[in-house]
C-alpha cells in the first residue's frame, strides 16, 4: 500500500490491512455512496482508521470486500462511525451487519449538542480542527479519484477514534453510559434495515387518523409502490411520490378515470401500471361510502391544546437535562402519544422513565 496515495486496490494490500487492524481496540469508518437513482444504495469508497492513520479501501478495484466480515461484523474491535445507519445499510450487503458500534453523532446529541450534529461541525466543536468541505456533493462513483478527493474521504475517519475518547469521557461524567448502550442498540437491529412492503405505508409520513378502510388501501398502494422499487432498482419517489399516494389514499379512486384525475399522478404511470394500481385499490376491499378525510386538515381545538400541554413539559425536561429537545422526543411522537399510540419511543427505554412518565400523567 503506497504511503502516497494511500488508498487499495487489491486483495494483498486489503490483507496487509486487516492484519493491522485486527488487533485495534476501535477502528473508525465511514463510507461514500450514492442513491439518488438507484432504490440499492451504491458503495463507491469504503475509509477506515486506526491509531496508525486513515486509509481508503476501493470497491471498484477490489469487487470482494467479503475479507471484511471479521473485522466489520466481529466481537471486535468496536466500530465508530458517524451519523452510521445509511453507512450500515450500505455495507450490509457486502459484510453484514456492522458490529459493535459507538456512534459520535448519537453521542454527541446525548451530551447536549444538537441533534443531528455533523461531522465536520463536532470535529470543530470538540477538536477545534475546521475540516474542508469541497467535496460534499462529489459523484464518489467517478473514477480516477483525484488526490483531493482522497484526502477529504480520509479526513471522514481521521477524527473519529479521538472523538469517540471525549465523548465517552463526557458521558460517564454525566451519567448517561446507559442511554447511549439503548441507543446504539438500536443501530444494530437487522430489521432497522430492510423494510418489508407491508410495512412501507408505516414510513410515508402525513398520514395521519386515517379511518381502517384508507388504512388498508395506504398499506396495499405502499407495499405496491416498494415492490416494484425493489424490483427496478429505483427511488420509490421516482415510482410515485408521497405527495401523490396519499392524495390517491384520500381519493379512493375506483376507476381509470378517476385515478388520472388525481394531479400529480404521472400519465406514463396510469398506462403502464393502472390497472395494477386499481387491482390494489380493490384489494383494499372498501366499502361503498368512505367518511370524509382531509390529510391536511387542523387538529380540533381539543387535540391542539393536549399538544401544546405535552409540548410545554416536553421543552422543560429537555431544558432540564441540557438536551436538544428533539434527543428526547419529535413532533411526531408527541402527536402519536395525544392520539393514543402507546408503541412511540418515549414510552420505551431511558426516555419512559426521563420523559414519558410525566407526559402519561398529563392525559
Amino acid at each position: 500500500m503506497s504511503s502516497l496515495q494511500t488508498i487499495i486496490t487489491n486483495r494483498e494490500e486489503l490483507a496487509r490491512l486487516l492484519a493491522r487492524l485486527t488487533s485495534a481496540r476501535a477502528v473508525a469508518l465511514d463510507t461514500e455512496f450514492l442513491r439518488e437513482r438507484t432504490y440499492r444504495a451504491e458503495l463507491c469508497l469504503l475509509q477506515l482508521a486506526d491509531a496508525h492513520g486513515p486509509v481508503c479501501i476501493d470497491p471498484a478495484a477490489v469487487a470482494d470486500l467479503s475479507a471484511l466480515k471479521p473485522l466489520l461484523n466481529g466481537s471486535a474491535p468496536l466500530k465508530v462511525m458517524h451519523a452510521s445507519r445509511q453507512d450500515v445499510e450500505v455495507l450490509m450487503p457486502a459484510v453484514g451487519l456492522v458490529q459493535p458500534l459507538f456512534d459520535t453523532q448519537v453521542a454527541a446529541a446525548l451530551v447536549g449538542l444538537p441533534a443531528q450534529i455533523g461531522y465536520a461541525e463536532l470535529v470543530r466543536r470538540r477538536l477545534g480542527i475546521e475540516l474542508a468541505k469541497a467535496h460534499t456533493r462529489t459523484d464518489w462513483s467517478a473514477r480516477p479519484l483525484s488526490r483531493e478527493q482522497i484526502a477529504y474521504a480520509l479526513d471522514d475517519v481521521r477524527y473519529l477514534l479521538p472523538l469517540e475518547e471525549h465523548l465517552t469521557a463526557e458521558l460517564e461524567r454525566l451519567g448517561r453510559t446507559q442511554w447511549l448502550a439503548e441507543e446504539l442498540a438500536a443501530l444494530t437491529d437487522p430489521s432497522a434495515y430492510t423494510v418489508e412492503p407491508e410495512q412501507a405505508w408505516l414510513r410515508v409520513r402525513g398520514l395521519p387518523g386515517l379511518d381502517a378502510a384508507r388504512s388498508r388501501l395506504a398499506r396495499e398502494l405502499a407495499a405496491w409502490r416498494e415492490r416494484r422499487a425493489i424490483e427496478r432498482n429505483r427511488p420509490r419517489g421516482w415510482i410515485l411520490e408521497d405527495v401523490v399516494l396519499r392524495d390517491i389514499v384520500a381519493a379512493a379512486p375506483r376507476s381509470l378515470e378517476q385515478l388520472a384525475a388525481i394531479p400529480g399522478v404521472p400519465a406514463g404511470l396510469l398506462r403502464h401500471c393502472g390497472a395494477d394500481m386499481l387491482e390494489r385499490i380493490r384489494a383494499a376491499d372498501l366499502p361503498d361510502e368512505l367518511p370524509p378525510v382531509n390529510l391536511r386538515g387542523r387538529p380540533d381545538p381539543a387535540s391542539t391544546a393536549l399538544l401544546k400541554k405535552l409540548s410545554a413539559i416536553h421543552r422543560a425536561v429537555a431544558a432540564d437535562l441540557a438536551l436538544s429537545p428533539e434527543v428526547l422526543a419529535t413532533r411526531r411522537d408527541l402527536e402519536q402519544l395525544a392520539r393514543g399510540r402507546r408503541d412511540t419511543p418515549l414510552l420505551q427505554g431511558w426516555r419512559r422513565a426521563i420523559i414519558g412518565e410525566r407526559l402519561l400523567a398529563a392525559l
